[in-house]
């Protein structure tokens, strides 16, 4: 039999593309995300023809709905556990902090009170941040030290030392991982790579903090699936892996080469801004660890996911203007 998944966060940009990627694979999922499952064209999983036998979903909050998230996991009996809820978003962090330390801190650590004491639990995926690690003064491996510089990273760092603790004194079977910039289709509009693509198309403005000199990696959503289907199954309990490609990117190239791409005039499309609040200049991830130990590689150039992610925007477009365009935050 094919192993059984729970999923937190199911109804976020990486957790639904997880989710599609163990239906495609004919696992059984349970789903759990705090909203209600958003329109499908944010959602992969639901235009695959095994979702409906394969999946089921429960809209249930980590802060509010801890009996009933119990429940969940006692009538379903899953073997592995890939944890993407948090409260993400950095610049926002610095309005209402103690909601980030609550969901991303408080309520995981009372999570995982309740699964590890679960005997079936063979592997417990934490999907954390390199946000962690503050700005990185080049490529940093899994051993760097933690420098948080936001609220938000601050409660993603908490919880990560958490969880090691766990591992050390109850042997809780957690494998972390930290990608670098997720992006692709279905992505949330507010996100750079969708957000200056839509820009492009109706004529909005992009805000561009500072001078968009802040360097990343990007990498596809489907070469993050694959990476952290791989951990679940083989990782030792411990360990952390980066996910990322060896390609480094400043924001300003990012938005020039969207700009390129869909014949806008890049000064026509940004309008300049001051510098968010405690913004990392870099992150770059040394990935060595999981291509050697797990055999894994990334397959999707930069060009090649940015074309995908456009044509998503050009067959949804209309759609999606009537979806929300900005981060909607939720206590």
């Amino acid at each position: 039999m094919k192993e059984r998944f729970l999923v937190f966060g199911s109804n976020s940009f990486s957790g639904s593309h997880f989710v599609k990627f163990l239906i495609d694979r004919g696992h059984q999922v349970v789903g759990i995300s705090r909203s209600q499952e958003p329109d499908p064209v944010f959602l992969p999983y639901r235009h695959t023809n095994k979702c409906d036998s394969l999946f089921s979903f429960h809209a249930l909050d980590l802060n509010r709905n801890g009996a009933e998230i119990e429940q969940v996991i006692c009538d379903y009996s899953p073997e592995y556990f890939v944890n993407f809820a948090a409260q993400g978003m950095v610049a926002q962090s610095w309005e209402t902090p103690a909601d980030w330390y609550q969901t991303n801190v408080v309520a995981q650590v009372r999570l995982h009170e309740c699964l590890r004491k679960l005997r079936n639990l063979k592997k417990y995926v934490h999907v954390t941040t390199p946000e962690v690690y503050g700005s990185t003064d080049g490529w940093i491996t899994e051993s760097d030290y933690f420098l948080p510089s936001t609220p938000y990273a601050v409660s993603r760092a908490s919880c990560d030392m958490h969880l090691m603790s766990f591992f050390h004194a109850y042997n809780f079977p957690v494998v972390f991982t930290r990608a670098a910039n997720v992006y692709g289709p279905g992505q949330q509009l507010y996100r750079i790579i969708p957000r200056a693509m839509m820009c492009a198309r109706t004529g909005d403005k992009l805000e561009l903090h500072g001078s968009g000199s802040s360097v990343r990696c990007f990498i596809h959503i489907v070469d993050v699936a694959k990476a952290t289907y791989e951990i679940a199954l083989r990782a030792t309990p411990g360990e952390t892996f980066h996910i990322s490609t060896r390609q480094e990117i400043s924001i300003r190239r990012l938005v020039k080469r969207i700009a390129e791409m869909t014949q806008v005039n890049f000064y026509d499309l940004v309008q300049q801004s001051d510098e968010r609040l405690g913004k990392d200049e870099a992150y770059l991830l040394d990935s060595s660890k999981l291509r050697d130990q797990l055999d894994w590689q990334d397959q999707i150039s930069l060009q090649e996911g940015l074309t995908e992610t456009l044509e998503w925007i050009d067959q949804n477009q209309e759609h999606l203007k009537k979806q929300p365009q900005k981060y909607i935050h939720k206590t």
